[in-house]
């Protein structure tokens, strides 16, 4: 029978990532990787989004002095090890275009469809918003943004799984390269990394993407504790390796002959699961000795339950060690039987067998099962995929039912780490449930309802009564009773439940239950504040159903009954409406008020607008001008403005395809615009050009283009090539120039080289 084994011993691999490769090289590989699984031969979808994503991120760099694609790039090709379709890859290509360049929604939207549009709207961060504290001043809190930011991540999943899967891809990414992060900057994302995106990982079943998540924050946050566990693990690296191939072989021999077709592998632990061991049985690596898992994998679950047979015959089982995940699996829908045994040398070690679907799904999670999401004829997920995204619908119930954003942060991280542990019970009538270790009674009745739950009165385990308090335990049977004269839950349950479920089902009751008098109350201590700051209610009145709609209640009352029963605070209120009377009554220049200058109502027009980059703006004020991306002018150029939302004006080439391309709907934003020869005269100031050079490939034509530039003393910025089939070389070439008289010189120089055929500036 064909039973293949290997062992894997991967220390340090986090270590081990590959530094910097050009672009051109990773959008080859990211290819080659989506070539793999994509039945269909047309990637044009992707090949666009590279060009837009190229472009867009030019002359950006990361911290690390990478030119800024390498990260899209890298991102994609992690969705693509994911096997995820063209959409998700395309989206992850433009995940940063809307927040960090010109593009807009509404362009990607055009150019690549709704689809991919809403995937990058769902990773788009917020843009950096002030909140206001109770003293009525502004303050950019990170806790509020970052509370914010999930909010918004965890509605776009809702609409679509996919973002979270690009946001993992993302994150994933940027802690691979935080060692060029200041160390603050490093704690804080290995922090939040840990506490949200790594048990959402694990959330959807993705250990692939976990397990380095947890590995990598772990180095940054306990450095000392990670770097002195690799370096134990690598001193008995040999008399470990010898340990776990032995066991290897001889579970080898034992399938084999058996019948069992199987693939066994030996692999080492991740290092954030040691170490928590460690932590939590206070114990040293040397006396934790189950450090590798032998895996069985097989075709299918009797084979599983037959190898299992195997495994017991040869190596006796450490009571309470087996578990039965293929019959109950994780709330992830993770699937396995795992047994821990003792060797013949007395040392414990782990065996996990699994058919190869489970081991896919537990490597991918609910990545490996999206392409069948929505079949040809129309099916939609199963009932398991489903089931695996119930814990998404109960954070969306939590958002709109809190407020503060502190305390929904609060309430996702405490239920997100309390995933970890779990016990398996069961109603009455045989069905599991699964709930967070140290779990009692009151956490299973809610659990099968919120009614359930409020007229519970006692409850029986395994056929005793037992106190609500009680702590369940793995395979109990527990049957909850209660009565329609039951006053409801008591405020002691909440020291007593363990599931966020529970606790946040508790706190809606008695919201509900004092709803009047939080009425009474909130509008008090509103008018309280009011008197208090010396504020007009008539101002600020208009802005109640903003208010509303911000927090997600339904009418005025219920935001007076949060703030009645402490789920939001007066101030936090008051101040949120001052925020938007002042916005709508500020001095500034608005949006309608520029657009008003531009089509003639304003007595300014003759005005013009002088900034420190050198360009006269006609007709308007003091506002902030840049120099677009796409298309890069530079004096001399014919130009023309586009009037921003948010971001001043901004400064493009009338010949920008950008600019030739805008929908009917946003050319009224366009403006007058001309260079300052003056200015720019005096203060000789070098603008960002950039060329594409078409030639006959040969030897030494990259040097004698490059000699015609150090012959003007002008420095390459970057520098792109490629070289066809057919033997013509193309090169994106960038560099500084003071106006476009010194580019024309620059372009017939090179037009002079040998074998160049056409040099041409880009358009954007």
């Amino acid at each position: 029978m064909d039973t293949k084994k290997e062992v894997v011993f991967d220390y340090g691999r986090i270590d081990n990532i590959e530094e910097f490769q050009s672009p051109e090289q990773l959008y080859r590989d990211l290819l080659s990787r989506v070539r793999r699984y994509h039945p269909s031969g047309d990637l044009s979808l992707i090949e666009r989004a590279y060009q837009v994503a190229y472009r867009a991120h030019f002359d950006q760099k990361r911290k690390s002095g990478e030119p800024y694609i390498i990260h899209p790039l890298c991102v994609a090709i992690i969705l693509a090890d994911l096997e995820m379709d063209k959409e998700t890859i395309a989206a992850g290509l433009l995940h940063d275009v809307v927040e960090d360049t010109i593009y807009t929604y509404e362009q990607i939207a055009e150019q690549f469809g709704n689809d991919v549009a809403l995937l990058v709207d769902g990773v788009t961060k917020l843009q950096k918003l002030q909140f206001m504290g109770d003293d009525g001043t502004k303050t950019p809190d990170r806790l509020e943004m970052q509370a914010e930011n999930l909010r918004k991540m965890f509605l776009a999943m809702a609409k679509d799984i996919r973002v979270i899967l690009i946001k993992l891809a993302d994150r994933l990414h940027n802690m691979r390269t935080l060692k060029y992060q200041k160390p603050e900057a490093q704690q804080r994302i290995a922090r939040e990394t840990i506490e949200i995106y790594s048990p959402i990982a694990s959330r959807l079943g993705i250990s692939k993407v976990k397990v380095e998540l947890e590995d990598l924050s772990f180095k940054y946050l306990e450095p000392d504790a990670y770097y002195d566990l690799a370096e134990k693990i690598a001193q008995r690296k040999s008399e470990r390796e010898q340990y776990i191939q032995a066991i290897v072989d001889e579970v080898s021999e034992h399938i084999s002959h058996a019948g069992i077709k199987a693939h066994i592998d030996g692999r080492v632990k991740h290092f954030y699961s040691i170490y928590k061991k460690m932590v939590n049985q206070n114990k040293t690596i040397d006396q934790i000795y189950d450090l590798f898992a032998v895996r069985i994998i097989v075709d299918s679950v009797k084979d599983c339950y037959a190898a299992l047979g195997v495994i017991h015959e040869i190596y006796k089982p450490i009571p309470g060690r087996f578990k039965d995940y293929i019959a109950m699996p994780k709330p992830n829908m993770y699937q396995s039987l795992h047994t821990t045994l003792i060797g013949s040398s007395g040392q414990p070690f782990e065996i996990q067998i699994r058919t190869y679907e489970m081991h896919k799904a537990a490597e991918y999670g609910i990545a490996a099962h999206w392409k069948y999401k929505t079949a040809a004829d129309g099916k939609v997920a199963s009932d398991a995929e489903e089931e695996k995204l119930s814990w998404l619908r109960q954070i969306l119930e939590w958002q709109q039912d809190m407020a503060d954003n502190r305390e929904f942060l609060d309430l996702l991280k405490s239920d997100l780490d309390l995933f970890a542990d779990s016990v398996y019970c069961f109603t009455p009538t045989g069905e599991v449930k699964n709930l967070p270790a140290g779990s009692t009674p009151i956490d299973f009745a809610y659990s099968i309802h919120s009614a359930v739950g409020n007229k519970m009165i006692g409850a029986r385990v395994n056929g005793k009564l037992v106190t609500i308090d009680y702590e369940i335990k793995n395979g109990d049977r527990i049957e909850i009773m209660t009565s329609q004269n039951s006053k409801g839950p008591s405020r002691d349950w909440l020291s007593m439940v363990k599931s966020s479920q529970a606790r946040n089902k508790i706190n809606q009751w008695f919201k509900n239950e004092f709803k009047e008098d939080n009425i009474v109350k909130g509008r008090d201590m509103l008018q309280n504040y009011l008197k208090t700051k010396a504020i007009d209610p008539n101002e600020i009145a208009p802005y109640k159903e903003e208010i509303q709609r911000k927090y997600g209640f339904q009418n005025w009352d219920a935001v007076l009954a949060a703030v009645g029963h402490g789920g939001l605070k007066e101030g936090q209120i008051i101040n949120r409406m001052l925020e938007l009377y002042e916005k709508d009554h500020k001095n500034d220049v608005t949006d309608d008020d520029i657009l008003k200058e531009m089509s003639g109502n304003s007595e300014r027009v003759n005005q013009h607008m002088k900034s420190r980059s050198g360009i006269v703006v006609k007709g308007l004020h003091d506002l902030a001008v840049r120099f677009s991306k796409c298309c890069a002018p530079i004096p001399g150029d014919e130009i023309i403005g586009f009037v921003t939302r948010g971001r001043g004006i901004s400064i493009h080439r009338t010949d920008c395809v950008n600019i030739l391309a805008l929908p009917e709907t946003e050319r009224s934003r366009i403006i007058e615009a001309e260079w300052d020869d003056s200015a720019n005269v005096a203060n000789d100031e070098k603008y960002i050009a950039e060329i594409q050079i078409i030639a006959n490939n040969r030897s030494g034509l990259l040097v004698d283009i490059t000699k015609a530039f150090s012959e003007r003393d002008i420095d390459i910025l970057s520098l792109n090539s490629r070289v066809s089939k057919s033997g013509i070389a193309s090169f994106l070439m960038s560099f500084q120039v003071v106006n476009t008289h010194e580019l024309q010189r620059m372009i017939d120089k090179i037009q002079g080289v040998e074998s160049v055929i056409e040099v041409a500036r880009t358009t954007g």
